[in-house]
């Protein structure tokens, strides 16, 4: 369904609740970025639904209100803006199949502040506090994946420190979600250009929190690779 149907809007929320009684219901909300939303219409030359006699982005706008509760109401969120429709595809089998394995499946992503927040995350964490490796000469080419940047990373003041708590702290969190019946969560790590330090703590937090209770990570780098 898309806002084009809207005699369904009033009703939704009450059909949503019938089809969860006694049976198992996802409902999946998929979303993108104002900018690349704006490309698509414009690839494909049509108006907004609701852009009336204003701007596409006008139509987005309106859109993104209207569909607010229905948002908010979704088990699961998905950015569509940097997938094709076969990454799509996949985010979707991989997300269904973990839900088997583990009672939440947890994305922890690095990512860089200066591309943007993430959209579809529960939870933000800044490691700029850290020294950015960036300004040193022989680790500015690496990555957090090598063990130069690591080490470079969890040798700084807080680093480690931060880690232990967050992971502590994440415990009743990821407990909760799975009592509520959230079976989906993404952490989010950021740094400057999401290349070295959030690389790193991103998997840091991973390895410590994997072994958690009806937990299944995966490990996503948002920014890696981009200049």
């Amino acid at each position: 369904m898309d806002i084009r149907g809207r005699d369904f809007f009033a009703d939704f929320q009450e059909i949503v609740q019938s089809l969860r009684n006694g049976s198992q219901l996802r409902v999946i909300f998929l979303e993108a970025r104002d900018d690349v939303l704006v490309r698509r219409f414009e690839s494909v030359r049509r108006p907004h639904p609701l852009q009336g006699d204003g701007t596409i982005l006008d139509g987005i706008d309106a859109e993104r209100t209207r569909l607010r509760a229905v948002r908010e109401s979704c088990d699961m969120v998905i950015d569509t803006s940097d997938l094709n429709i076969h990454q799509l595809a996949t985010t979707i089998s991989e997300r269904f199949a973990a839900e088997d394995a583990a009672g939440v499946h947890v994305t922890v992503m690095s990512f860089g502040f200066k591309y943007g927040l993430p959209t579809d995350v529960d939870m933000v964490a800044d490691v700029r506090f850290l020294p950015n490796p960036f300004w040193v000469p022989e680790l500015r080419s690496h990555t957090g994946q090598d063990p130069e940047v690591r080490d470079f990373v969890l040798a700084q003041q807080g680093a480690l420190e931060f880690i232990e708590h967050y992971s502590l702290a994440l415990a009743p969190v990821l407990a909760g979600y799975q009592r509520e019946n959230k079976r989906h969560a993404t952490i989010a790590i950021g740094c400057t250009g999401g290349k070295h330090r959030s690389v790193t703590m991103a998997r840091e937090l991973a390895h410590r929190i994997e072994d958690l209770p009806g937990v299944a990570i995966s490990l996503k780098n948002r920014d890696l690779g981009r200049e």
